[in-house]
């Protein structure tokens, strides 16, 4: 009687057939996808600031000013001072636009909280002052 012989290999033939098949799949399938699209907001500029408005200033160490339609300055001790003296400001009729301005070395996160702060309070002409030069 003669005995068997192990064999000690694999046979690739039927994971090289799959792996061409999935090939395949993917190469028709990959062109089909659709991306996601991002609508960013467009900006503009305004050709110039309005007549009223009020402007607060965030320096570059936090500091927070609150400057009324006059022009009139106030220093604020945080930002529930500027809810405080903007929630103020806002019970007198139609709001005022309030443009924001931030030192080019504060960071960003304090516009931010400013402008997230005013926002709460009702204020809906918001805008970022920028320098021009």
């Amino acid at each position: 009687m003669r005995q068997r012989r192990l064999k000690n290999e694999i046979n690739v033939v039927p994971y090289i057939d799959v792996m061409l098949v999935l090939l395949v799949i993917f190469m028709v399938a990959t062109p089909m996808m659709t991306t996601g699209s991002v609508e960013l907001p467009a900006a503009g500029t305004a050709p110039q600031k309005p007549d009223k408005y009020l402007k607060v200033q965030v320096d570059k160490d936090g500091a927070l000013a609150l400057f009324d339609s006059n022009g009139k300055e106030r220093k604020l001790n945080g930002l529930r001072d500027l809810k405080t003296q903007l929630g103020d400001m806002r019970k007198g009729g139609e709001p005022l636009p309030v443009l924001i301005a931030g030192d080019r070395e504060s960071p960003y996160k304090n516009v931010i909280e400013v402008l997230d702060e005013v926002k709460k309070l009702g204020f809906t002409r918001v805008a970022l002052e920028t320098a021009v030069k």
